[in-house]
């Protein structure tokens, strides 16, 4: 075999390595979806400059008082939801809110701190632990969640010491299209407060706070392509959810605090859409403010809360209902949003993920078959010395097996990538050299697999041309680890793995 494989040249399988690489980098190109490239923004004059936020906003608030800290239980649809609610313990009926949660499972304790300095301003809060059921990663129901929103805000309503005409809803981030579906349902919310609130579809909101971020990162723009060709391939519906016909039914006074250093959320754009909605909806009863340097939990640099932020909220909700018409709508620090917020382009079927994990399940069996078989076969006793040409056979089988590690190898590196980019997402400090190593490795892992898969086919068309007669079982672990990887270089090639410039 070897002389075989002389015969046919390593120059010969570099070209045709050569060869096929290009061919799947023309094939990749020819079947993904148009290429995610979000232009430049082009914010209207109102942005351009904003006016100072208005001293009386952020003038100081005595937060010593005292309060008191319950724990309860709130029953919700299809479960029970564990609060916390703080209450001042001076005289009288107070403002309340409801802290709705962003994103992800949590508990309401990521609320403490805020909900105990407003508890010492004069004002209650409840804070809840987040619902397991009907709420995944794959699945979730924003009209589920404004439900229970609606539910915890009933307990305050019902308590002596809150005043049911000022009490209201808190939401941040995933929390923004939440709280307007259950402020346009109830109008026993008498006030909605949105931080960091998106306001633009999920899919258009995850997508920008990618792009900013690879771009923050310095990343090729290959780790764009692969990573937006995987988010249009997944099917989950609440992506394309749009706020914007909830925004319009809010009627109450609205309060919008973005920060200017929060790369989540495209918050120019969330303004305008913002208030359009409200617009459109006739309420002019908004107040839009920038804080400087907060990012998307309003603190600074992931520490201590952006000085104005706890001001304006209590000054604010102190103040209704005579700060519910500002004389600014929007004050702050001027934002700068480089980019739009664009639609990642849907994944044709091939490119969805149920066919992708079909691939690579498909894949995973014929890496599988070959220990399998050749493990029935040496149960069933056979002499493989007694084949035509058996000495060929480990040669090949080593081949095969590289081959198999390789590919297991390609997927942990992407997977691995990918966290990497979130990790570094967080903390970009020395991200840079890591990116593009990182992208390097699942590049040329990519390349290995290709110049095995042609080596491979070369070493057997060479055994076969010397007479080589593999088995029943040879042949089924030959089609399961070429086939499987070669399923693996094509969809390598979907996601721009072999995308030239390289």
């Amino acid at each position: 075999m070897g002389g075989g494989l002389m015969n046919v040249g390593r120059g010969a399988l570099g070209v045709i390595a050569g060869v096929l690489m290009v061919t799947l980098a023309a094939l990749g190109h020819l079947l993904s979806p148009p290429a995610f490239d979000p232009p430049p923004l082009s914010a209207s004059p109102a942005f351009r400059s904003l006016p100072a936020q208005p001293p009386a906003e952020v003038r100081h608030v005595d937060a010593s008082a005292r309060f008191r800290t319950e724990t309860l239980t709130v029953p919700a649809r299809d479960e029970t939801l564990k609060a916390t609610v703080r209450t001042p313990l001076t005289p009288g009926r107070h403002p309340a809110m409801v802290f709705v949660q962003g994103s992800g499972s949590g508990d309401g304790a990521e609320f403490t701190q805020q909900a105990e300095w407003l508890a010492g301003a004069g004002i209650a809060t409840i804070a809840y632990d987040k619902r397991t059921v009907g709420y995944n990663f794959r699945n979730r129901d924003f009209s589920l969640l404004a439900d229970d929103a609606l539910r915890m805000l009933d307990v305050l309503r019902r308590r002596p010491d809150v005043d049911p005409s000022r009490t209201g809803l808190w939401g941040v981030s995933e929390g923004g299209w939440v709280v307007p579906i259950a402020a346009a349902e109830d109008k026993d919310v008498r006030f909605v407060v949105l931080v960091s609130s998106p306001n633009v579809s999920p899919m258009r909101q995850v997508a920008w706070a990618l792009n900013e971020q690879l771009l923050r990162l310095h990343a090729p723009t290959g780790v764009r392509d692969l990573l937006t060709r995987a988010m249009g391939g997944v099917g989950f519906d609440f992506l394309r959810y749009d706020g914007v016909p909830a925004l319009r039914g809010i009627t109450q006074p609205v309060l919008a605090l973005y920060g200017t250093m929060d790369p989540s959320i495209p918050f120019v754009e969330s303004t305008e859409t913002l208030t359009g909605a409200l617009d459109e909806g006739g309420n002019p009863d908004y107040t839009i403010r920038y804080l400087a340097g907060a990012n998307h939990a309003m603190r600074l640099n992931g520490g201590a809360f952006a000085p104005g932020y706890l001001p304006t909220l209590a000054n604010w909700i102190g103040g209704l209902p005579g700060t519910a018409a500002p004389s600014l709508h929007l004050a702050g620090e001027t934002p700068v949003q480089r980019f739009e917020a664009a639609d990642v382009p849907a994944a044709p079927w091939w490119g969805e993920s149920t066919f992708l994990w079909l691939t690579l399940c498909l894949a995973a069996v014929g890496y599988v078959a070959a220990p399998v078989t050749e493990m029935v076969v040496r149960l069933r006793g056979r002499d493989l010395r007694l084949q035509t040409n058996a000495h060929l056979w480990p040669a090949i089988r080593r081949r095969l097996r590289r081959m198999a590690w390789t590919g297991l190898g390609e997927f942990a590196a992407v997977m691995a990538f990918i966290t990497l980019i979130v990790l570094f997402s967080v903390n970009q400090a020395g991200a840079w050299p890591a990116v593009q190593a990182g992208w390097l490795v699942v590049r040329m892992l990519a390349v290995v697999m290709l110049v095995q898969e042609v080596t491979t086919v070369a070493a057997v068309l060479a055994g076969l041309r010397d007479g080589w007669q593999p088995s029943r079982w040879e042949k089924t672990v030959l089609t399961g680890v070429l086939g499987g990887t070669g399923l693996l270089l094509v969809t390598a090639a979907y996601y721009g793995l072999f995308g030239i410039p390289w």
